[in-house]
């Protein structure tokens, strides 16, 4: 069983941060207006990517920068300045989608490894040998791609393959969308899209002879007729990795929040290293994700034929609460900012990437003890940075809030809703 590489999203310096303290083995990132997440990726100017290459590296992790937008005419001239500005940072790849950007990169950029997008939407060997004749290492393959077609393009072309294990499904097939171009101006395939999928509408009839327009009576199942669920096939990841034809696990988010980051990088982590120990727990990993909000959840189509899923649509709701909620981010191991409400005698479980060492300790400003599933946390006093002390704290309290002890970086305070 091959050991896969954990891909995960970094919106922006902090979270590549969480990222890979809870074990991601490689980021995804992108800089202004050359990827698909043009709005998030305006986090990172050109100084602060860089930073974040040598904070990688250091690592000794990877990082993949992403150039993954469809690109007007006008916009070539930018993106070449744009291809040369990050050839002199080294990342460990590019992510591209348009052939044209491919070509681009590899006469300006040769020494640099190039992946292909997803919305490139490589569905078989022939389509990937052509992207590996132009100098491809790695196909990123269609979400709509199952795992036995996977597994034949593997067999038919030497190339590493990635698939999308965790995250955000496009309504439309390979994220060709036009609905948000149409509503809004905002074009999804050049990083703006507005998420119009996930509005609620209303359904009408018109009859063409009089022009009368009738409302359509929903019933309990709401209006939502677009939303997609969201992708989770964390109790999978023992079968996908016994096929051994997927070389990197990809989670989906660089919008979502820090909590999703850190607990789908570590229940994916945690999935990934049972697989290969022999000590696979499913209903564990699905525990753990359901903690997240969500759209509700699929398998999507990886470990299924598309017509036989009738299960990825929520008709209901666009968010589903999770069955945590995130109360503090402790960003040094010693204070901690407040996400939501902390107050006094009341435990807080502490969620710490997977080889964290927490130590128990009781002193006057609280205790941190080992319960059932993990550790906790209760204060009996909270005491800012500032010295100045509270008997309760709430999100808007931007004081950092001083640990009984000291945990580690980048671990969260969460309560059970």
């Amino acid at each position: 069983m091959t050991i896969p590489e954990l891909v995960a999203p970094a919106g922006n310096f902090t979270k590549l941060k969480i990222a890979l303290a809870y074990g991601a083995d490689a980021v995804y990132a992108g800089v202004n207006d050359f990827s698909l997440r043009s709005r998030t990726a305006r986090e990172f100017n050109y100084e602060s990517f860089e930073e974040a290459i040598r904070y990688t590296h250091a690592r000794n992790k990877k990082i993949y920068a992403t150039l993954n937008g469809f690109h007007l005419s006008g916009q070539l001239e930018g993106l070449k300045k744009h291809i040369l500005k990050l050839k002199a940072m080294q990342p460990d790849a590019f992510i591209v989608s348009s052939v044209g950007a491919m070509s681009l990169v590899r006469e300006l950029a040769p020494e640099i490894p190039l992946h292909i997008s997803t919305q490139a939407n490589v569905l078989n060997y022939l389509d990937a040998r052509v992207y590996k004749e132009m100098g491809a290492k790695r196909v990123v393959i269609a979400r709509e791609l199952g795992l036995r077609d996977a597994r034949m393009l593997k067999e038919n072309c030497d190339i590493e393959l990635e698939a999308f294990i965790h995250g955000s499904m496009c309504f439309a097939y390979s994220g060709r969308c036009l609905i948000s171009s149409v509503q809004s101006g905002r074009m999804s395939n050049r990083g703006s899209c507005a998420n119009d999928c996930r509005f609620s509408y209303e359904l009408y009839a018109k009859n063409p002879e009089n022009g009368v327009l009738f409302r359509l009576e929903e019933d309990e199942s709401g209006t939502h007729i677009f939303n997609s669920k969201d992708l989770n096939l964390c109790s999978h990841i023992q079968k996908i990795m016994q096929e051994n034809c997927i070389h990197a696990f990809k989670i989906e988010g660089r919008t979502k929040s820090e909590y999703y980051v850190a607990l789908t990088v570590r229940t994916y982590k945690m999935a990934i290293r049972d697989a290969l120990a022999g000590e696979f727990e499913a209903a564990r990993y699905e525990k753990e994700i359901r903690t997240l909000a969500s759209r509700g959840f699929t398998d999507g189509y990886l470990i299924a034929r598309p017509l036989d899923r009738q299960d990825t649509q929520n008709h209901t709701t666009s968010l589903e609460q999770g069955s945590h909620r995130v109360q503090g981010l402790i960003e040094d191991g010693e204070f901690f900012k407040c996400k939501g409400r902390i107050v006094l005698g009341e435990s807080y479980e502490i969620l710490a990437p997977l080889d964290a060492k927490l130590q128990p300790c009781d002193n006057e400003i609280g205790r941190i003890y080992k319960g059932e599933g993990g550790y906790f946390v209760e204060f009996k006093k909270l005491i800012a940075k500032n010295n100045k002390e509270f008997s309760e704290i709430h999100s808007g309290n931007e004081n950092p809030i001083k640990m009984p002890a000291r945990t580690c970086e980048f671990c969260f305070l969460r309560k059970e809703l």
